[in-house]
């Protein structure tokens, strides 16, 4: 059984190899920490955190590192994380606050959360039927297409092009504008697909090609909100840390084509944790040598997803997860039901 002193070595060990990137000895440890015992005595606690495979040493040197089984410990004896000051979370909220759109707001969380930790952030869109239809705007470009302006209320504005197949004229593109606006009024995004099959079958068959050429329109710009999508910043992190991962190129592919993080997240979800830190052999083996640090936030309608940030085992876990959780918080309070 591991002392209380010993694991006290242990955290002393993870925050001074996290601030210097160095092994650390008995020495250091007794120079820089009141633990009141000699430096025999520190190694004996040392001995005994290597044996439960806690620490070990990356070469001869007299130093040790966590292991990924030490990291998990110190995370979990962590306790209380103490929150960003009010300072910093006032900062969180007033950038944030100046976003134009969905698309700008998660742009703007990912670089103030990839800013916050040094290391890369990632946000997971809201699944695809929370948010609803607010507007559809038709702008004519020319007599057969029209830039097709889909406004969510979520605040999102996404801008398509529509090739009617035939000539429209403006009127005739006013009036299918009010149509449509009052078919897919307060219609989930997921629902949109379904209403405007309905609509094309109903229509007047003067009408039906451009309303099934919009149909195929409408489905790519709804697309775009699909939950299979992260937003991503700070990737230049993890080649800065490319000392701390074997090879920094297999984890930028996972991120590349975010199919291995949506199948974490996926799992995260089955368990049903709200927050979740993962580390080294606990993640996927392209990713074995990194740590997550994750935490859900609420979207309108009841759902969730989630917001996290990706680096070396060697991260700064408190102050991460402190920022995690911030801005989960807060995005929890701009999009979730109680905004």
């Amino acid at each position: 059984m591991i002392s209380g002193r010993a694991l006290e070595v242990l955290r002393v060990i993870v925050e001074d190899y996290v601030d210097s990137r160095e092994p650390v000895g008995s020495k250091s440890i007794v120079e820089r920490h009141a633990f009141g015992v000699s430096a025999a005595t520190i190694r004996n606690d040392m001995a005994a955190l290597e044996e439960a495979n806690l620490i070990h040493a990356p070469h001869t040197s007299a130093g040790r590192v966590p292991t990924d089984l030490g990291y998990r410990r110190f995370v979990d004896n962590l306790g209380a994380i103490r929150p960003l000051s009010d300072r910093q979370v006032s900062a969180i909220q007033r950038f944030l606050d100046e976003s134009l759109d969905l698309d700008d707001f998660f742009a703007r969380t990912v670089k103030l959360l990839s800013d916050l930790t040094n290391q890369v952030a990632l946000v997971q869109y809201p699944t695809l039927g929370v948010d609803r239809i607010s507007q559809l705007v038709l702008v004519p470009a020319s007599p057969t297409k029209a830039y097709v302006v889909l406004v969510t209320t979520g605040g999102a504005v996404d801008r398509g092009i529509v090739e009617w197949g035939v000539e429209l004229d403006e009127t005739t593109v006013a009036d299918l504008q009010i149509t449509l606006n009052a078919h897919l009024a307060n219609a989930t995004l997921g629902e949109v697909d379904a209403r405007m099959a309905a609509l094309a079958e109903s229509i007047d068959t003067a009408i039906r090609v451009p309303v099934v050429s919009l149909r195929v329109a409408l489905a790519l710009q709804v697309d775009a909100h699909r939950r299979d999508r992260l937003v991503v910043a700070g990737t230049p992190s993890l080649v800065r840390a490319d000392s701390d991962i074997r090879s920094a190129a297999p984890v930028l592919d996972a991120i590349e084509e975010q199919v291995t993080l949506l199948r974490l997240f996926t799992e995260m979800r089955a368990d049903d944790a709200d927050s979740g830190v993962r580390i080294g052999r606990e993640m996927v083996d392209d990713l074995s040598d990194t740590a997550i640090v994750s935490r859900t936030y609420s979207a309108t309608g009841g759902d969730s997803a989630r917001v996290a940030i990706l680096g070396p085992t060697r991260m700064n876990y408190p102050l991460n997860m402190a920022a995690v959780e911030a801005v989960a918080r807060y995005l929890s309070q701009v999009l979730g039901d109680e905004a």
